[in-house]
């Protein structure tokens, strides 16, 4: 099965017992074998947006639009529907793969009645080669390495998390800007240690000129416009990571601390500066027991995805945030959690408060039970609570309750 996709199970059920895939559809063909794998969601969503006033900048709560204060929706919850096609061989004393895959979306945002106008995503595109003696090689377009660990570890991943509110995206957030920096998908070539029980490393130079940044236009006034400026960079991005995988009689977990440097100019003034974040977090399982705790922080990292609100007017602004996650598997293989996040955005050194409607904090708390009704397909239901605050003090706050389910294989 597709190294990420197995990921993205282990990390989001953390022992959910066989109700997560264990393997794709295997093919032999020839010399290369073929794994054909991934996952069909879909989720129903009632979100309620208690706030009529002005909308906060960066925010991930929504507001009542027209006195219009609940939506409804189906859609994709935070992993998209995914279709991928690994291969893999051994050739010469070397292990070589290739993965691409697609992933389909279950609704159409884009305004088209007839359901067929929104682009499929086309998240990985590599090759890999290497050998468990010396490690191995990726050349691709494949999940960020700073901060992966953040949302392959977090329950919301089986779900919806935070943004089922937003009708333009193709997914739902998790719990993406509200306890964690999106990891993205990016061209990059990395180099993965070999595993020192349990110890691994990776470190990888990243495609430049792919950040982009909502500037905000008239920021001290009540009357903000935002406008998307480009951040291009005159070197590689860096990112790397280093885990601990430890498993002892009925205990296992993972250490892990990651981080990313990106030296970035605005195509506008043409202000530069060096943005970066880093991170800490593990995660342990006693028995029945799951226990999640990760932090993160930066400068010019900005907030929700990286690089965006990074900075006003050349000078950075600080960021930073976590999560804390506790989940139990009931007798019946039903796992229960709790998830509190939260992400802070500082207002940069010629900012003041009066009229800023930039987001200072998006802070969310997570409520979901997840039922494996078979080997490979599982019952969701979640409830999300965000609230987003301005440095003015404008607050808005979305409640959302999901219902759906997410078949992998």
């Amino acid at each position: 099965m597709n190294k990420n996709i197995k990921l993205a199970v282990a990390g989001a059920v953390l022992a959910l017992s066989a109700s997560a895939a264990n393997a794709g559809i295997v093919i032999p063909a020839g010399e290369w074998t073929l794994d054909v794998n991934g996952n069909v969601n879909a989720f129903a969503n009632w979100s309620n947006y208690k706030s009529a006033s002005a909308t906060v900048d960066g925010g991930l709560a929504g507001v009542k639009q027209n006195g219009e204060g609940s939506t409804q929706g189906i859609n994709t919850g935070l992993l998209p529907a995914w279709l991928g096609f690994t291969g893999t061989t051994r050739q010469n004393d070397i292990d070589v793969s290739f993965t691409i895959s697609m992933q389909p979306n279950v609704s159409d945002n884009s305004g088209a009645r007839h359901g067929d106008a929104k682009t499929p995503l086309n998240r990985q595109a590599f090759v890999t080669f290497g050998d468990k003696s010396w490690g191995s090689v990726k050349l691709g377009k494949d999940i960020g390495i700073f901060a992966s660990d953040a949302i392959l570890n977090d329950m919301t991943l089986l779900g919806v998390g935070g943004g089922a509110g937003n009708s333009g995206a193709a997914t739902t957030l998790g719990g993406i800007g509200s306890g964690y920096i999106y990891a993205g998908w990016k061209g990059q070539i990395a180099y993965t240690t070999p595993n020192f029980n349990g110890f691994s490393a990776t470190v990888g130079i990243i495609n430049p000129n792919q950040l982009q940044d909502t500037l905000v236009v008239t920021a001290q006034t009540s009357t903000t416009a935002e406008s998307t400026s480009y951040l291009y960079q005159d070197r590689f991005g860096l990112e790397g990571k280093a885990s601990y995988a430890f498993a002892a009689n009925d205990v296992t977990g993972k250490v892990w601390v990651s981080g990313a440097s990106y030296d970035v100019t605005y195509n506008v003034t043409r202000n530069s500066y060096t943005a970066w974040a880093a991170d800490i977090g593990a995660t342990v399982n006693v028995a029945n027991f799951g226990l999640t705790g990760y932090y993160y922080n930066g400068e010019g990292a900005g907030t929700t995805v990286f690089g965006d609100m990074g900075s006003h007017a050349g000078k950075k602004r600080d960021s930073d945030g976590g999560y804390v996650q506790a989940t139990y598997v009931l007798p019946t293989k039903t796992k229960i959690g709790f998830a509190y996040g939260i992400s802070s955005l500082d207002k940069a050194s010629d900012e003041v408060s009066a009229g800023n409607l930039n987001v200072k904090d998006n802070e969310r708390y997570t409520v979901g039970v997840y039922h494996p009704l078979t080997k490979h397909l599982n019952l969701v239901a979640e409830y999300n609570n965000i609230e987003s605050k301005s440095h003015s003090g404008v607050k808005n706050e979305t409640n959302t309750g999901s219902l759906g389910a997410i078949l992998f294989f």
